[in-house]
Parts: structure tokens; C-alpha cells; sequence
């Protein structure tokens, strides 16, 4: 379970964009963190990753205060990030990614069943450069099919997985993320606007004006923000 407890957090210049959120993920289950554009979704995800630190509250994971670890020892306990933009990597074939994030050789099968995870054809990219020649829709799934290899990750994070990529892509997308809910020893963390991918949640929570404004079950949540984007499409004004 992850829990974070007030969490604050500010650019440099004083404005804040998190202040005062209280969430906690449990274990085994889609969550899903959507809301305005702005309102904090993207730096919440970072802030757990470990890529910015909070200037206050506390974060713990498992049972075990992490507030102070840093992005490499949260990695080491579990938690692993998906980049919103893919990294590309010049030089590095798609296997070499998959061995760095699961830290060992593979073999063919696994190199396999992790692209195919993805509904990536594992003969066309597992000599595949991770270069600026794969289309962000490819960039994209090769990503999580790296988070997919550690192992140890209890805790996955996705930021904005839809970002940038086409339909097909799009398709295989949430077809790995169903696969992904039925695996009880991890907890999925998906930042996200996107209603199919909301439909697959098991619980919603809305970030606005860096504040939760609203947390529970899909059921309870996803008839509200359907109903409430409805309301501002007939009524602009509003």
C-alpha cells in the first residue's frame, strides 16, 4: 500500500502546485489519477517516483516511511515510473533496455513474453536500436515492457501512457493494462484523462488546483466526471 499525507510541493519561484494531497493506493488494483490539465497530476507522479521531493508531508510505502529516499532507492524498494515521453537510447537495442531494467541477461523467451506483454512481435525489435526510428506508439510500449521486466516492482506508474501515440497502439495499450490488473502482487498507478483507460480502473481520483477533489470506487466516481464533462459541453458558460 502507498500512502501519501500531505503532500506539498512548489516550484522555485513559490507557486504551488501540490498542497495538502492525502491518497492512498492500495495493493493489488488499478488506480487511476485524472483531472484538469495543470492541477498537479504529472508532478504527483513524480513526487512518488522520487523524481522531485516534496517540500512537505510524508510518503510510505509498504508500511515503511520513504520520505527521504531518493528516486534510486525507491526503485530498489519496488516502485518504478513510466516516463510520459519515452527516453530514446542510441546505440541500445531493445533487449539491452529489458536486461538494464530487469538487471540480468535474458533469454529469447523471456525478451518474448515481456514484448508480447505489449503486443509487440519480439522477432521485429529484440535487435531493435531504442532509437528515434521507433514511433512514439513503439517507444511507448517498449517502456512499460522495461517496467514490466523489474521483477521487484510492487508499485507501477504510469504517466499519461496514451500520450503521443496512435489508436492500434492505443488498443494494445489497455489490453495491457487488463493483463496487468489480474497480477495481485503489483498496484498500477496510471495518470490519466482518458476514459477507456478509466473504464478499466478500479478506483478514480481526481486532482485539481494541486488538491484532491474527489476519491473512490470507478463506480462512484467515472458517472460524476462523465456527467460533469457532459454539463460543460452543453454549458460553456459555466
Amino acid at each position: 500500500m502507498l500512502e501519501l499525507k500531505n503532500i506539498h510541493w512548489q516550484i522555485p519561484d513559490g507557486e504551488k502546485i501540490l498542497n495538502g494531497v492525502d491518497i492512498t493506493i492500495p495493493d493489488g488494483k488499478l488506480t487511476v489519477v485524472t483531472g484538469p490539465n495543470g492541477g498537479g497530476k504529472t508532478t504527483l507522479a513524480k513526487v512518488i517516483a522520487g523524481i522531485y521531493e516534496q517540500t512537505e508531508g510524508e510518503i510510505i510505502f509498504d508500511g515503511q516511511d520513504i520520505t527521504n529516499k531518493n528516486i534510486t532507492e525507491r526503485a530498489r524498494i519496488g516502485i518504478a515510473y513510466a516516463f510520459q515521453q519515452p527516453v530514446r537510447f542510441k546505440g541500445l537495442t531493445v533487449k539491452d533496455l529489458l536486461e538494464l531494467s530487469a538487471e540480468r541477461e535474458l533469454d529469447e523467451k523471456e525478451v518474448c513474453s515481456l514484448l508480447g506483454e505489449v503486443g509487440l512481435c519480439a522477432k521485429e525489435y529484440i535487435n531493435r536500436e531504442a532509437d528515434t526510428s521507433l514511433s512514439g506508439g513503439e517507444s511507448k510500449r517498449i517502456e512499460i515492457a522495461t517496467v514490466l521486466a523489474r521483477k521487484n516492482a510492487k508499485m507501477l506508474v504510469f504517466d499519461e501512457p496514451e500520450a503521443g501515440i496512435d489508436l492500434w497502439s492505443f488498443n494494445n495499450l489497455i489490453s495491457a493494462f487488463e493483463r496487468l490488473k489480474t497480477d495481485q502482487k503489483r498496484s498500477l498507478l496510471v495518470i490519466s484523462h482518458q476514459e477507456r483507460i478509466m473504464n478499466i480502473a478500479d478506483y478514480i481520483v481526481v486532482i485539481a488546483n494541486g488538491k484532491v477533489s474527489a476519491a473512490g470506487a470507478k463506480n462512484d466516481i467515472l458517472p460524476e466526471l462523465l456527467a460533469s464533462e457532459t454539463k460543460k459541453k452543453h454549458c460553456p458558460w459555466t
